[in-house]
């Protein structure tokens, strides 16, 4: 077994960024304009001015020798630390790089076949998979083939270019949901009902503000379905999801706004569409099998050498504290790799690399390898996640990457994360303890405090977390050795069991003492980890995890230039009705985009829009939608020519439309939502 490889780069598209990169230095696009373009190709905002983080996406983890080179180049020759990351999202992140120096980088990933491509900004986000997928005894199939295929589908695709805000999808092997659907927009999970092979589907999932865990919206689809019901639900999202109110814009939220029942009904509306526009697509295509009895390895990498499904091999876990490792690591690895003969190593969501494939006669050789690079495979108490915090990020509130180190699971080997910020990225609510970042007054002053969580796993079986009370963070250390004494005291083993065994105000009383800050004490409090001064909290204008600022017609571009592959395909198997309905959308979504750039409002009725334009619009471009939004509405009878030909007036008028929009703000970049 080898490591899928696909090309996900694309040359042009990267100097297109470059001569945006140009074009915002000489002052012809604007801030906020430019951040969204940014964020599109995967280079995010730093605290520190003049360099950006950049961030390649690792569908699923899976990582050759090759591509490991090409991040360590990147790192070593771009980045100012010369320190990548690994995320808990199985993308890597390398911090630092001078903004006029992203395109080369991202030239070095293209090599290799990789790309940053939406791995920011407001689209769907890297694929994340069981960090085992295709070597684990449990699964049914191995779920790289359908990450493949659905990052494949997804990635440049007119519905994923303008959503109102990030869609973060997770593949898992089996009902294990190693992979946590819990806490995703959309979870996929292997199943067999009947001895058929299949698919679970959850939606709904987040953290960050207002956790929920996901809804099942359906209990079993067969494999060819997949992709209509991930469409579907990324349509349900780009349709419904708020735009204005950036911190409910997120799917979970639709499930509050429509409770569930009334979610999966609209789900079924968009599933019935995706079904009949996407029925000719191929679709990928897994090798199921027969699953072993046993226990599965839960969220993350294995703690130690693992045994595969395939006989006398091993998957080699590699501890990197806190997901951090230097160049020099990742080069030595990928030489390491070549010399025994190996070529396959993943990403892991708890930040650490595992190697698969190692025969056991070279497993010591390999840990040895690994030694003269500082590198070793997890101990207890190591298995502590943390994100940026303060070093980078502009939503930092706390130092993270300080603390991370020197908090330790304990002798249970608990799973500790550590956000510097209630959005989560470390997923503090699905740790045995996580906590996250903040500020509190206390006796008037600004404390930085970490929130505590307790019981928290996404995988099956598992729930968010409960959570605690909020402690200063110069105690947050002798909190959790507190937390882990009682746990250790109880003699349950799992620490999921334990806490959820509490009362409600247990944790709350067992850290009351050093909740409560005395007067005499404040002085004690005011310092976060790592400094010196007294805590406060910079405003850096906000963070980037939201995307940027859209431009309506711009959304409303993509989303016609979606409706008009569903009108293509749908010609194709010759449903001309289906079709027809198509152009409908496009004329309704072009001409309320028109209308809104002009200032007036959005219209579903195509006969009142066309009345709103003759007011608004110039008189060519009013005049050809009232006629094609009429030949529409008199169609007695749709056949391929009456389609084709609608279709033609459509397109056209679509490509006088954009010209239109672009003259009115220079600024707009419609050619990848344009008829090709």
């Amino acid at each position: 077994m080898s490591v899928t490889t696909q090309n996900l780069s694309d040359l042009e598209e990267i100097s297109r960024f470059e001569q945006a990169i140009a074009s915002f230095s000489e002052g012809g696009i604007d801030p906020d304009r430019f951040t969204a373009i940014r964020l599109q190709q995967g280079v995010y905002g730093q605290r520190q001015q003049g360099v950006n983080m950049l961030r390649a996406k690792i569908p699923g983890g899976r990582l050759t020798a090759a591509q490991l080179e090409a991040v360590a180049e990147v790192t070593a020759e771009f980045s100012q630390h010369r320190i990548a990351h690994l995320t808990t999202r199985q993308s890597i992140q390398i911090h630092n790089i001078p903004l006029v120096r992203m395109p080369a980088a991202m030239r070095v990933l293209s090599r290799v076949g990789m790309t940053t491509r939406e791995a920011c900004g407001n689209t769907i986000r890297n694929m994340t998979a069981c960090p085992l997928a295709g070597v684990c005894p449990k699964e049914y199939v191995d779920v790289a083939t359908h990450v493949d295929g659905a990052t494949l589908h997804f990635l440049r695709n007119p519905l994923n270019q303008q959503l109102p805000r990030k869609f973060k999808i997770s593949f898992s092997g089996c009902e294990a949901d190693c992979a946590q659907s819990l806490l995703h927009d959309c979870g996929v999970i292997a199943v067999k009902q009947d001895g058929k092979p299949g698919f679970r589907i959850r939606a709904g999932g987040g953290l960050g503000h207002k956790p929920r865990e996901s809804i099942v919206v359906e209990e079993f689809i067969p494999e060819h379905e997949l992709l209509f019901a991930m469409e579907a639900l990324v349509t349900l999202h780009n349709k419904y999801s708020d735009r204005t109110k950036r911190a409910k814009s997120r799917i979970k939220f639709l499930v509050e706004r429509f409770g569930a029942e009334g979610f999966i009904a609209k789900y079924r509306e968009e599933f019935d569409r995706t079904r009949q526009a996407l029925a000719d697509q191929p679709y990928p295509q897994g090798e199921w099998r027969t699953a072993s009895v046993g226990d599965a390895p839960g969220q993350g990498a294995p703690r130690q050498p693992y045994a595969q499904r395939q006989d006398g091999l091993f998957v080699f876990p590699i501890a990197l504290p806190i997901g951090d490792v230097k160049a020099e690591q990742l080069r030595g690895i990928a030489v390491l790799l070549r010399e025994l003969g190996l070529d396959e190593v993943h990403a892991t969501q708890d930040q650490n690399l595992a190697v698969f494939n190692v025969p056991k006669q070279t497993l010591d050789v390999l840990r040895g390898g690994l030694a003269l690079l500082g590198l070793g495979e997890p101990v207890a108490g190591d298995n502590v996640v943390s994100c940026p915090g303060t070093s980078t990020c502009r939503l930092g509130i706390t130092s993270s990457t300080v603390l991370g180190p020197l908090l330790s699971g304990g002798r249970a080997d608990l799973n500790i994360r550590v956000s510097g910020c209630h959005n989560g990225c470390a997923q503090p609510e699905t740790g045995d303890i996580g906590i996250y970042g903040e500020g509190k007054r206390l006796h008037g002053k600004l404390v930085p405090h970490y929130q505590m969580y307790f019981g928290g796993s996404g995988v099956n079986g598992g729930a968010l977390a409960l959570k605690g009370p909020a402690l200063p963070a110069a105690r947050i250390k002798a909190a959790i050795e507190r937390v882990q004494a009682a746990h250790l005291d109880s003699g349950e083993q799992s620490f999921f069991v334990w806490a959820r065994k509490q009362e409600p105000e247990y944790f709350k009383a067992l850290l009351a003492d050093l909740a409560e800050v005395k007067a005499e004490e404040l002085q004690s409090v005011m310092h976060d980890f790592g400094d010196k001064t007294d805590f406060r909290v910079l405003n850096l204008g906000g963070g980037e995890c939201a995307g940027a600022s859209q431009v309506l017609i711009g959304a409303n571009f993509f989303e016609a230039a979606h409706e008009r592959e569903y009108r293509n395909a749908l010609v194709f198997q010759r449903k001309y009705i289906e079709a027809a309905q198509c152009n409908e959308s496009i004329l309704r979504l072009l001409g309320s985009g028109v209308a809104q750039l002009l200032g007036g409002a959005r219209q579903e009725d195509l006969k009142v829009l066309a009345q709103q334009l003759n007011l608004l619009a110039p008189e060519e471009i009013a005049a050809e939608f009232a006629h094609a939004a009429q030949e529409l509405a008199n169609g007695e009878e749709a056949d391929v020519d009456a389609v084709a030909a609608a279709s033609a007036k459509v397109d056209a008028w679509t490509v006088k439309v954009a010209a239109f929009a672009t003259e009115k703000d220079g600024q707009l970049d419609l050619k990848e939502a344009l008829p090709k």
